[in-house]
């Protein structure tokens, strides 16, 4: 710090500019039309997004400009990454993408490397002692955690030895505008994909586009499971037009997709 001045890797981030929304859409559309010129701009524009994201690494034992290095590449392959297609907020797309490329450097440069069948399986570890927690209502033993896992308990207490700074599931990483970010959401699921979790993303914000006639309609169809008969009682409205209602919804749903 200088004269008042956070400087890393040369950048003064007092200074550093943020894009409203209306000029993040249209360097967008620029980018979509190939202008390199943009596409600068637009990565300039976010750099805080990095400065927040690299606030939960600091502390590991990594220089603060090593971090922002990276962090700068996990937004520059979310600029490139075709992120229109997806048609979420550019804030909920890239932090993945950014958290992902610093755990990818924390893992292969860190002062100690951990193998990443012991870091998954410590990560398991951590979702299920904290769904036993509620679940119990207190801390649940190590033996508990490994029967849940079906692994000996002495695995388990080597891989949540194993990771650095274990962390709550529900603690925040980024948040902006309402949209938060957590930990749990970045652990990785072997059932899961980096394309799964955008798609849910999309479908959340595709249903809240929708009416709130709509919306209830959808949910009594296929959360409380009633009949097209029973919404239209419910709600007030004809069975034809619930039917109507349900169909043109479910359309713009797939359409977003």
């Amino acid at each position: 710090m200088q004269n008042g001045k956070v400087e890393i890797c040369g950048v003064n981030t007092a200074t550093l500019r943020l894009l409203s929304e209306e000029e993040k859409n249209a360097l967008l559309r620029r980018i979509a039309a190939g202008d390199r010129a943009a596409r600068q701009e637009f990565i300039e524009g976010n750099l805080r997004l990095v400065l927040s994201v690299i606030q939960r690494f600091i502390g590991r034992g990594e220089m603060v400009d090593d971090l922002f290095q990276v962090g700068c590449i996990g937004l520059i392959k979310a600029v490139d990454h075709n992120y229109l297609s997806y048609n979420v907020k550019f804030s909920t797309y890239a932090v993945p993408m950014i958290v992902g490329e610093l755990r990818r450097h924390m893992r292969d440069y860190g002062p100690v490397r951990v193998s990443r069948s012991l870091r998954d399986t410590a990560y398991r570890a951590l979702a299920v002692k904290e769904r036993l927690t509620g679940e119990l209502g207190r801390e649940p033993r190590v033996e508990e955690i490994a029967k849940e896992l079906e692994l000996k308990k002495e695995d388990v207490v080597l891989a949540m030895d194993a990771i650095l700074d274990p962390i709550s599931l529900f603690e925040p990483i980024y948040s902006e505008g309402g949209d938060t970010v957590y930990v749990m959401d970045q652990v990785a699921d072997p059932v899961s994909c980096e394309q799964n979790w955008v798609e849910e993303l999309m479908i959340k914000e595709s249903i809240e586009k929708l009416s709130p006639r709509e919306k209830k309609i959808l949910s009594l169809r296929f959360f409380a499971g009633r009949t097209q008969v029973e919404v239209a009682k419910e709600v007030g409205i004809s069975q034809a037009q619930v039917s109507r209602l349900e169909k043109g919804a479910i359309r713009r749903i797939k359409e977003n997709l």
